[in-house]
């Protein structure tokens, strides 16, 4: 069903990167979920109204927030697609990410509506009946709610949309609740107890809400700016690495401004003996390479490295090693030696963690001093003068792989 969905609406279906292409995805995903979601409400709306059935019921108006939220998910697609102006020049596909956001909240409401109305049933329990037409109504439902989370799962997949990985969750999520129901309604078809209706609505939405607040942190964070990919760091860093020439990569900083726009900036160490103009024509490639194959914005600051320098490359394998057997996390570069008539000045970066960056953590302090104190044990005549820097989460590579 979804292969033959994806080929009767979208044209070009392997274009995925093309804005358009994408569009097209997530206003198919939503226009199905639309429709799937007013056809449950509706079915389940008219047992639950017919037999009494709290749990039915809430069931309904859950699907029904569903639409709801389709609705918003499909404002969300359309208006990401909107280009770039004076006003937004990294154009408007963060709205993609609200809708996400939206559709979490809408699914903490309908948790708590459904508690609310769960408890009252418990305390106040009214007489439910239970027969073969709720019965196949739900099984329906369940078939149905499967299909679309797996649906909402495979299109996502395929555009890299966290609005349409939070849909998928809260068809999942629906499947478990509507079983619940289904489990209750047995229950209390066999029992006789009434009350089973209102606790099996209470643990639905005791799920619902825990799903809900998942969800809610999933979709804010690339709101908050969350630390990049690191398999995307990994891939960026391996690819730049088999260019000739490059030594090395670092301070590499990821920018999303929502989904397939995203900007990306670092350093790339070359020899500083090799010819500036074929240096600039290797950097101008990993630029127009990564844009075309990562779909990455990336501008790249050139840092020459002497290398031909006995001394400076004993002191930055020195200091590399030092920082490895210290802090794993942390990462040295951009090393200069400054020789004086007293002493001699050794500059260098050291990238760490963002915790431990001042005034939070006290761990990147301990660690320059430890780099100065190694450092003054080994050459008594040199000082360290480190800038300490956060890495921003990025993968740091192997010490031993610019060299």
């Amino acid at each position: 069903m979804t292969q033959w969905l994806i080929r009767l609406f979208i044209k070009d279906k392997d274009a995925t990167s093309d804005p358009a292409v994408r569009a097209a995805y997530g206003n198919l995903a939503c226009v199905a979920g639309i429709v799937c979601n007013l056809l449950l409400f509706a079915g389940k709306f008219t047992v639950g109204a017919l037999f009494g059935s709290v749990a039915i019921t809430a069931d309904a108006v859950n699907n029904l927030s569903d639409a709801g939220s389709s609705v918003v998910s499909l404002l969300g697609f359309r208006l990401g697609a909107r280009p770039a102006d004076d006003r937004h020049p990294f154009g408007h596909a963060r709205y993609e990410y609200l809708a996400g956001l939206a559709v979490s909240v809408m699914i903490l409401v309908i948790g708590f509506e459904l508690f609310k109305e769960s408890v009252l049933k418990l305390v106040t329990p009214t007489p439910v009946e239970f027969g073969a037409l709720s019965a196949a109504v739900l099984i329906a439902s369940i078939l149905v709610k499967l299909w679309m989370s797996l649906f909402y799962k495979r299109v996502g997949a395929l555009i890299g949309s966290e609005t349409l990985a939070a849909t998928a969750a809260d068809a999942r999520n629906d499947v478990v609740s509507t079983a619940a129901v289904l489990a209750a309604g047995l229950a209390v078809s066999l029992t006789g107890i009434d009350r089973i209706d209102g606790a099996a609505g209470l643990a639905v939405a005791a799920f619902i809400l825990y799903s809900g607040v998942g969800l809610v942190r999933e979709t804010i964070d690339p709101l908050l700016g969350a630390a990049p990919d690191p398999e995307l760091i990994a891939e960026i860093e391996r690819r730049v690495l088999e260019y000739p020439g490059v030594l090395g990569i670092h301070d590499l900083l990821l920018h999303d401004y929502g989904p397939g726009n995203r900007l990306a900036s670092f350093h790339v160490e070359m020899s500083a003996s090799d010819d500036v103009l074929q240096s600039h024509d290797v950097i101008d490639n990993i630029e127009r390479d990564l844009a075309r194959e990562l779909g990455l914005i990336v501008t790249i600051h050139y840092d020459p490295v002497v290398v031909n320098d006995a001394h400076a490359n004993e002191l930055r394998d020195f200091l590399r090693q030092t920082a490895a057997r210290l802090d794993p996390a942390a990462a040295i570069h951009d090393l200069r030696i400054v020789p004086g008539a007293s002493h001699t000045n050794v500059v260098f970066d050291c990238a760490v963690p963002p915790d431990q960056l001042a005034p939070k953590g006290r761990q990147g302090a301990a660690l320059v001093s430890a780099l100065r104190e190694a450092v003054r044990q080994r050459w008594p005549d040199h000082f360290c003068v480190i800038k300490l820097e956060s890495n921003y989460g990025a993968a740091q590579m192997d010490p031993d792989a610019s060299r």
